[in-house]
């Protein structure tokens, strides 16, 4: 698949500069908010621990951009969760595909994935997360698609909603490529 990437654009839904104000916006959100945290929990061990676990691989380059606006002190640990299979832009279903951090009792946690569609992956990875006791514990999402799977699926801080397309760019990628389109697009048919 050599080539211009560019070429296989069918139109731009969300360009690069409104990515990147939106992406600060959330990271000064995220950052007072755990701020606050930090300061309600003060006896605990892991008082000020603030732990962000990304979602690989989507999420990365949103989790690059969002910590940048976030003059707080974290730790990251990733996590890999498996939902789309080669070439097919249908979830199979979310399966963890690694192990979950250890050593997050008492912690503060944000979950960061790139797109919410299904639910399926938020859900996961939260309730897994939730039953190692964090002392606080957010989502966070760049994407979320307007289908009621995705709108009834809580969410504490969202990027952008989206209409139900296959989107590429920003880290989103279709079997493999385009995570590093720096706008938000949707493909032509022929790309697929």
């Amino acid at each position: 698949m050599p080539g211009d990437i560019e070429n296989d654009i069918d139109r731009v839904l969300i360009d690069r500069d409104r990515i990147a104000a939106r992406v600060a916006e959330l990271g000064r959100q995220i950052a007072a908010d755990l701020e606050r945290d930090t300061k309600r929990h003060p006896s605990d061990e892991h008082a000020g621990e603030i732990v962000l676990v990304p979602i690989l691989t989507g999420s990365i380059i949103f989790l690059a951009d969002l910590i940048r606006s976030m003059p707080l002190k974290m730790q990251i640990r990733v996590i890999s969760v498996s939902s789309y299979a080669g070439r097919t832009t249908q979830s199979r279903g979310a399966q963890l595909a690694g192990e979950l951090p250890p050593d997050i009792e008492g912690s503060h946690v944000l979950i960061v994935d790139d797109i919410l569609d299904s639910g399926r992956t938020i859900r996961l990875v939260r309730k897994l997360i939730a039953e190692r006791k964090p002392a606080t514990l957010r989502t966070c999402v760049l994407l979320r698609k307007e289908i009621p799977e995705a709108m009834a699926t809580p969410c504490d801080y969202v990027g952008f909603d989206v209409p139900n397309e296959f989107i590429v760019g920003a880290g989103l990628d279709y079997n493999g490529y385009y995570r590093n389109l720096p706008d938000l697009v949707t493909l032509r048919p022929e790309a697929m």
